[in-house]
């Protein structure tokens, strides 16, 4: 397989989640974004999918970066954050990506909608191939299991 056919999946990550680690662990587990992504980086390994991962508070930033992903990669991994309740830009620019992208929260949002009832919308799960929440950092590998059927 030449580097042309790996499939490239951005791994998007929204506001706060550059804290994890110091996040409420009964929600976040203990490890770090870039435990996460070291983890991630080698699941796509093993499936032969190489990983771009980006992180911002900032929304200008991370839609900036998904407006410079179309074209260039195969599909996506988006855990948007507080954005996934709200934030209609972040929805424009994926469902203007040009790939197919799974929604992934590590905490159970639907769970915790019963006492913070936003957390129960998302506006970008209507484009999403599907969304997994309340997994974890296994979420991710699921996310990329579901990728690479969709890419193969």
């Amino acid at each position: 397989m030449s580097a042309q056919d790996v499939p490239r999946i951005a791994v998007l990550h929204g506001p706060n989640l550059g804290m994890l680690g110091r996040r409420p662990s009964q929600h976040y587990g203990q490890f770090s974004l870039f435990d996460l992504e070291q983890q991630v980086r080698g699941w796509a390994a093993e499936r032969g999918m190489r990983v771009g991962c980006f992180q911002s508070d900032h929304e200008g930033a991370f839609l900036e970066h998904v407006h410079g992903l179309s074209g260039i990669v195969d599909g996506a991994i988006v855990n948007p954050g507080a954005w996934t309740h709200y934030q209609w830009s972040i929805r424009d620019a994926l469902e203007a990506l040009g790939a197919p992208f799974i929604e992934v929260h590590i905490s159970d949002v639907e769970a915790r909608a019963a006492l913070e009832p936003h957390r129960g919308i998302s506006v970008v799960r209507d484009l999403a191939l599907t969304a997994i929440w309340g997994r974890g950092l296994e979420g991710y590998r699921d996310a990329l299991d579901v990728l690479a059927k969709e890419l193969a």
